[in-house]
C-alpha cells in the first residue's frame, strides 16, 4: 500500500518548505487519463502556479492539497480544511474494484493488516490508483505501520485488506477527525 499525503495543508509545498510528499507524486501516473497532470493540489488554472495557503489557512504559503472527497458545506475551494487531511483521517484511494463494488467517495470501508492485526475504519476519499492499494498517512499509522511521509514511504508486501461498504454514506457526511468517522460507522453496525 501506497502512502497518500493528499489533502493534508502541509502535503505540498515550495522548496524550503519541509512537505510530507515530492511535487513529483502531486501528479496523474504514466498510465492514467491525463498522465503528469497536477492533481494532489490546486493551481489556479489547469497549468498554472499553485494555488497558496493564506497567512489564516493551517499552513501558510504551502499548497492547497485536495482530495476528490470535499466537505460540501465548505463552499471556499481553496480552503485547505474542505479536504480530507490525511494526516488525521484513515481514508483510502478508489480503485477499480471499490468502482467495480459500487463503492463511491465518502463511502465507508474497513482496512485490517494480516501483519499488525489492526483493523480500522476509513472512508473512500481519493482516486488516482487504479490497484486501490493506496491509503492515508493517518490508515497506515493506525494500522500499525511507523511511516512518516509520502516520499517514500510505503507498506511493501500484499498484506492489507480493504472491505468497501457501497453506498454506506449517501448523505456524503465529511468527517474532519477519525474519531467522528469512527462513531458514525459504529452507529451503522459496520464490523471490524
Amino acid at each position: 500500500m501506497d502512502v497518500d499525503v493528499d489533502g493534508a495543508p502541509n502535503a505540498y509545498g515550495p522548496k524550503g518548505k519541509p512537505a510530507l510528499d515530492i511535487l513529483k507524486h502531486a501528479r496523474s501516473p504514466k498510465g492514467s487519463e491525463h498522465p503528469g497532470e497536477i492533481v494532489g493540489y490546486m493551481t489556479e488554472y489547469t497549468g498554472g502556479p499553485p494555488t497558496v495557503q493564506g497567512r489564516n489557512d493551517p499552513y501558510p504559503g504551502y499548497y492547497v492539497s485536495q482530495t476528490d472527497f470535499a466537505d460540501e458545506h465548505n463552499p471556499r475551494m481553496e480552503d485547505p480544511r474542505r479536504y480530507v487531511d490525511a494526516t488525521r483521517v484513515n481514508y483510502v484511494v478508489q480503485g477499480k474494484v471499490a468502482r467495480e463494488a459500487g463503492a463511491v467517495m465518502g463511502d465507508f470501508a474497513v482496512v485490517t493488516s494480516c501483519r499488525t492485526g489492526k483493523s480500522v475504519y476509513a472512508i473512500l476519499a481519493d482516486s488516482g490508483n487504479e490497484s486501490g492499494a493506496e491509503g492515508s498517512l493517518a490508515l497506515v499509522r493506525a494500522l500499525g505501520y511507523p511511516l512518516k511521509n509520502g516520499i517514500d514511504d510505503s507498506v511493501d508486501h500484499a498484506e492489507i485488506v480493504i472491505r468497501y461498504y457501497p453506498h454506506s454514506n449517501p448523505g456524503k457526511q465529511f468527517f474532519k477527525t477519525q474519531a467522528d468517522l469512527d462513531a458514525a460507522a459504529i452507529k451503522l453496525g459496520l464490523k471490524k
